[in-house]
């Protein structure tokens, strides 16, 4: 219950207070990447329920010969890089935590598409609900493997508290300013998981 009222008070005031930012932004991303202005993906959330994950956009559409889209290192320019980066691009998310489909702090929301992959021991990420930010994401991001990030999802898990999602905010805002562990050497993003030997 303290969870909960802590994501709502919190998402809403974000939202009151990052509105202008927010618009900001908006006007940015319509000038260098053009319509739609926010990302939307199917994510598992909660118990692995699917649920409408929002971003702000930070690549650009292209596409090859076959209609598919061109690589992310392709894709995503210095504005979209810096978008990501600054993790502002995750700002709309705040309305999936006021709607009650993700927390402030927990397992970042994967692909449905790697449910069939996990082990039974990753698959407990979804015990709680998907965080914007998450204990994965203050120790490595995506700097650290996916053996590793699955280690610390569970392990928050197991000793998720009212004080260890405060230490996660904090040191979340900290990343943000020393921009750590934004990707692996030599992606632009995640590289994809391939199972549970990844």
């Amino acid at each position: 219950m303290m969870k909960r009222i802590t994501d709502v008070l919190f998402s809403l005031l974000g939202i009151v207070l990052l509105t202008p930012l927010m618009i900001i932004l908006a006007v940015l991303i319509a000038k260098n990447f053009g319509r739609p202005l926010i990302f939307t993906q199917t994510r598992p959330g909660l118990k692995a329920k699917a649920f409408d994950m929002v971003k702000f956009r930070s690549m650009k559409e292209a596409y090859d010969v076959n209609g598919q889209p061109l690589p992310d290192h392709e894709r995503m320019t210095r504005f979209g890089s810096f978008l990501r980066s600054s993790s502002l691009d995750e700002l709309p998310g705040l309305w999936c935590v006021l709607k009650g489909e993700m927390s402030l702090v927990g397992p970042r929301p994967l692909l449905v598409e790697y449910l069939p992959l996990y082990s039974v021991e990753q698959a407990r990420r979804h015990d709680v609900k998907p965080g914007i930010t998450g204990w994965a994401q203050v120790n490595g991001r995506n700097a650290i493997t996916w053996g590793q990030k699955f280690q610390l999802d569970t392990w928050y898990v197991d000793n998720q508290s009212f004080w260890l999602d405060i230490k996660i905010l904090l040191l979340t805002v900290k990343k943000v300013f020393v921009r750590e562990g934004i990707s692996a050497d030599g992606e632009v993003t995640m590289s994809k998981f391939t199972g549970s030997n990844s």
